[in-house]
């Protein structure tokens, strides 16, 4: 059984996300998406939050599980017997910084392999704080998310904001 772990705060999950669940769902028997906190990022949802949001964007797809961990994500793909770790592109902008996490990866568990899906052209330019500031600003994310992740980040906001 191939077993692929993608990792990521999804703060808030994107249809760039989506895109690369989608097509690790279509390459790997089970995935699992595993929402983590990076020590450098201050987040909009809580992590059961996050975890909430994919597994909805992500009903429709029977073979990913959608978990949040504190632990490495070497780790967590041990414990899973995952052999894959799913890393998601828009730009090359984005390879350095992957890059650095693969050798990271690698350095840590030489044993799994890490596979880089390029996320749909249309989603190139989507990232999670983009949509956040947008929402923000009360401009529409439509296309840039689920609706009902709009409107989860609305209501976040109103809360925040106190209206």
């Amino acid at each position: 059984m191939k077993i692929a772990v993608y990792p990521g705060s999804f703060d808030p999950v994107t249809n760039g996300h989506l895109d690369v669940i989608e097509r690790a769902s279509q390459l790997f028997d089970l995935v699992y998406v595993v929402v983590s906190d990076n020590i450098d990022k201050n987040y909009l949802f809580t992590a059961a939050e996050r975890v909430q949001l994919v597994s909805m964007v992500s009903e429709h797809l029977d073979n990913v599980i959608v978990e949040s961990s504190p632990c490495l994500t070497v780790d967590y793909a041990h414990s899973k017997k995952a052999k894959f770790i799913v890393r998601g592109l828009r730009a090359i902008s984005d390879f350095e910084y992957e890059l650095n996490i693969f050798a990271t990866n690698k350095h840590l568990a030489p044993d799994l392999d890490t596979v880089f899906l390029m996320t749909k052209l249309e989603n190139s330019f989507v990232s999670s704080s983009g949509v956040k500031e947008m929402i923000f600003y009360n401009a529409h994310a439509d296309g840039l998310v689920d609706a009902r992740v709009e409107k989860a980040i609305k209501e976040k906001y109103k809360q925040i904001k106190g209206d």
